[in-house]
């Protein structure tokens, strides 16, 4: 016989012994592996009074940016549903009229913006993609829900709250990502 590499091993043949036949020696070895799991530091968590730190590189549920004056930034352009490898997002664009100044930055904007959670993948390429930093990954996770129909994020959703008329919120959303950028620059 002709082998290629030398990590073929002959197979033992050999009849069990009484012990073998009745795996106490098997059942053993498991009943120590739960022995030693028993008797260490249990890593649960209390949830509503206790929450994990996250990683600083954490991709959470996609959130919809503000620009300090409390403008939209998305202009629609499509890049992030161009990127997004799962095809979760779904836009229509629109124009800006007159007395819109205030709501949108520029000329165009999303007028229907949706992404499907139960698609989205986490990957974070629709933040990569746009060029007017509109959409980012928070560093909160999408909370469960019975109904397919929850899970579809349309832009009231997803949009931050407004710095102007809600600094507390607006804070709270930006999360610790956007005070770490900031303390590095």
């Amino acid at each position: 016989m002709i082998t290629l590499t030398n990590r073929a091993k002959p197979v033992d043949r050999k009849p069990m012994t009484f012990i073998e036949s009745i795996y106490l020696w098997n059942i053993f070895k498991g009943m120590m592996i739960t022995l030693k799991h028993f008797f260490r530091k249990k890593v649960t968590l209390q949830y509503p009074e206790q929450t994990r730190p996250f990683s600083p590189v954490f991709r959470g549920v996609q959130i919809l940016n503000r620009d300090e004056e409390g403008r939209e930034r998305c202009t629609a352009c499509g890049l992030c549903a161009l990127a997004c490898p799962a095809e979760a997002i779904t836009m229509e664009a629109a124009e800006r009229m007159p007395g819109e100044e205030t709501l949108y930055r520029e000329e165009k904007y999303a007028a229907k913006y949706e992404i499907n959670m139960l698609r989205c993948i986490f990957c974070g390429f629709c933040e990569e993609a746009c060029p007017k930093d509109a959409i980012y990954l928070s560093e909160t996770f999408a909370p469960s829900a019975y109904n397919r129909q929850n899970f579809i994020y349309n832009k009231q959703d997803l949009l931050i709250p407004d710095p102007e008329t809600q600094p507390e919120q607006f804070a709270e959303a930006k999360g610790l990502r956007e005070k770490s950028k900031k303390n590095n620059n």
